[in-house]
């Protein structure tokens, strides 16, 4: 079972988006965050796997998930720095 996000918990669909849309819309969506708030992330264009990583070391957001839970669904979890 994939796991989501609960009802309070922020997140951002970027499924069905190519480069560089998702993370055009993610840095978008973290500048609405709090410091230290977490926000879920789902895509499943295949560069999100290097451009997501490389946001958050450039931008000093801790990536605390990414995955694959499913054939080409790609999962990430960051929190704010």
């Amino acid at each position: 079972m994939l796991e989501t996000p609960l009802a309070n918990e922020p997140w951002l669909d970027a499924r069905g988006l190519n480069c560089p849309e998702p993370v055009m819309m993610l840095h978008k969506r973290v500048r609405e965050l709090a410091s230290g708030e977490h926000l879920w992330i789902w895509a499943t264009d295949p560069s999100t796997t290097r451009d997501i990583p490389k946001f958050c070391h450039f931008l000093g957001h801790h990536l605390v998930l990414a995955d694959e839970p499913e054939p080409g669904l790609y999962r990430y979890q960051l929190r704010k720095g």
